[in-house]
């Protein structure tokens, strides 16, 4: 037996010393070293123990894999442990193996049915080896001491679960059949030389090794990513590169409308008619516009968008009203008008009359399209704790840009409107809305922006604009969107998502238990004086002799005890 424990320590010692592993992913993680418990079930002259795990023999060992092709691995596996079998008081065997593995893994995760990096990754195993046996027993009542080598037939199946870039779970059943064996000493053999052999029931985890560098830690190495340079957490392809699932250039993560083509100037939403405003936000989709007329054009051009133009054929250079019309005026008033911000728009007319700003924007400076993209790419850049409304440090620097766009449009409100994802209750998610907006309003205030300048409106989870049945999309949905407006013009938010949904009372719990019992209290400590009423009464007409010298008022005395009859009614 000492011989046996000192090969046996000297052959895992070597072995341990080999590249290792059990289930290699990808060339990216060529090895994998994977450590397993196993079930052995003996089949021989004692009985048959297969199937049947009320009678396991369990082991220990490990495995090693090197990854040779999408299809194939070369895969070996040891493992140390006993086989026992008893067929009466003088006849029983404890044999002690170690097994020795090598071959070829045949896996079914190779692109063809499944893809490399699937959850579940089938396989099929053939693996000839070495069995060593030290066998110690009874045969006949007598002891029964061997020790044997056997060459070792090996084929399996299994299934690994792949829990991550790097650690796999698998489970593996086989059959081996090591040539004559006699594991329990009988000496009465069968020509086939297969008397003794057994089932090994493994389950196992496996630690794959050797991924070359991935700067962007999207699991795609530098070596064969095509985008280096993605956000960490982006969802990607099997290129590195980001998802786009409209295929329209525009990532996904960047993608506003992520389900149609669009323009990238747009954030990958659709522009029709080609005139820079999305089509969601276009009252005229089909014709070419202005920005500043919600995308439809100024046919008579006098400054007023044809979707607000009351009278859209005035001759070209007619003096109009802010609904487009020919201006009516008296020489009087013609003369008396005045222009403090020298824009062309008199002030009678002027949205704005101390900011200077073309007759098409009602006399109001018009924003910039620097300025309007800077709010579209704020709402990726305003992060709060999870479940609540503590804005991250990392929102900061972008309301901190947004408070500076206040001050240089002193004639605009701006908008701030709050959404979440659809887990959770719909009433929690539109409180929480509604506070992250009041988080971002609240930081502006400390700015120096007048708590009238800004707008909230919290909308919960109604108006998606991504798939919440996925993470990335749920990730999406989760955002705060800033609109500047003139102010006294409608909210944006309402224009696009309309009113804001009322916010469900959260109702406190009842308490009137409490006071019942009090109640109770009280009325327990009268009950005492109300049954001496008649007694009370007597006393009272002996000490206030006074009463007496009025007959008038002292004969109804005995009546004024009704109110103190409530004293039945609290039994």
């Amino acid at each position: 037996m000492k011989h046996f424990l000192l090969n046996s320590r000297l052959l895992l010692a070597g072995l341990a010393a080999l590249p290792a592993v059990a289930h290699a992913q990808t060339a990216d993680r060529p090895t994998s070293i994977g450590l397993h418990a196993s079930a052995l079930q003996y089949r021989g002259t004692f009985g048959n123990s297969y199937w049947d795990f009320d009678r396991n023999n369990y082991t220990a060992g490990f495995g090693i894999n090197q990854y040779l092709s999408r299809g194939l691995d070369l895969n070996g596996q040891i493992f140390y442990g006993d086989l026992k079998g008893t067929r009466g008081p003088n006849a029983t065997f404890s044999t002690t193996l170690v097994n020795v593995n090598v071959g070829f893994k045949l896996k079914l995760n190779n692109g063809w049915a499944l893809k490399e990096n699937a959850f579940f990754q089938p396989y099929l195993l053939a693996a000839p080896g070495w069995t060593y046996a030290s066998r110690s027993g009874f045969t006949d009542g007598k002891p029964d001491d061997q020790i044997e080598n056997h060459l070792d037939l090996f084929a399996g199946a299994g299934i690994n679960f792949r829990l991550g870039g790097v650690v796999g779970l698998f489970v593996q059943t086989g059959q081996h059949l090591p040539l004559n064996a006699n594991f329990d000493g009988t000496t009465v053999r069968d020509a086939d030389r297969l008397d003794d052999r057994f089932l090994q029931h493994t389950v196992g985890l496996t630690f794959s090794l050797g991924q070359g560098p991935d700067q962007d830690l999207d699991e795609v190495p530098d070596r064969r990513d095509r985008c280096p340079n993605t956000p960490p957490g982006t969802p990607v392809n099997e290129n590195g590169c980001p998802l786009d699932d409209d295929r329209d250039g525009v990532p996904n993560y960047q993608d506003q409308c992520p389900t149609e083509a669009g323009v990238a100037e747009l954030q990958g939403c659709p522009d029709g008619d080609g005139d820079g405003v999305t089509d969601t936000d276009d009252r005229c989709p089909d014709t070419p516009g202005k920005a500043e007329y919600q995308g439809c054009p100024d046919s008579d051009r006098d400054g007023v968008g044809d979707v607000q133009d009351q009278c859209p054929d005035t001759p070209m250079g007619t003096p109009v009203d802010s609904v487009g019309c020919p201006a009516v005026t008296s020489p009087a008033t013609t003369s008396a008008a005045t222009d403090r911000d020298g824009d062309g728009v008199a002030d009678a007319d002027d949205r704005c009359p101390t900011s200077a700003g073309p007759a098409t924007n009602r006399g109001c400076p018009e924003v910039k399209a620097e300025a309007r993209q800077q709010l579209q790419e704020a709402t990726q850049f305003i992060a709060f704790e999870l479940n609540k409304a503590a804005l991250l440090p990392a929102s900061y620097a972008t309301l901190d840009g947004i408070a500076q766009l206040l001050t240089e449009y002193p004639d605009y409100t701006l908008s701030i409107a709050g959404h979440t994802d659809s887990k959770g209750s719909a009433a929690f998610n539109l409180r929480l809305a509604r506070e992250r907006a009041a988080a971002a309003a609240s930081y502006l205030r400390g700015k120096g922006v007048p708590e009238t300048r800004v707008v909230l409106r919290g909308y919960g989870p109604t108006h998606p604009i991504a798939d919440n049945a996925t993470d990335a999309g749920r990730a999406r949905n989760r955002r705060v969107e800033f609109d500047l407006f003139l102010t006294g013009d409608p909210n944006p938010a309402e224009v696009k998502y309309g009113p804001e949904p009322p916010v469900p009372a959260v109702k406190a719990p009842a308490k009137a238990a409490p006071v019942k019992k009090a109640a109770g209290k009280k009325a327990t400590a009268r009950k005492a004086p109300a049954k001496a009423t008649p007694k009370a009464a007597s006393k009272k007409a002996v000490r206030k002799p006074a009463a007496a010298a009025k007959p008038a008022v002292a004969k109804p005395a005995p009546r004024k005890p009704a109110p103190a009859k409530p004293a039945p009614k609290r039994r």
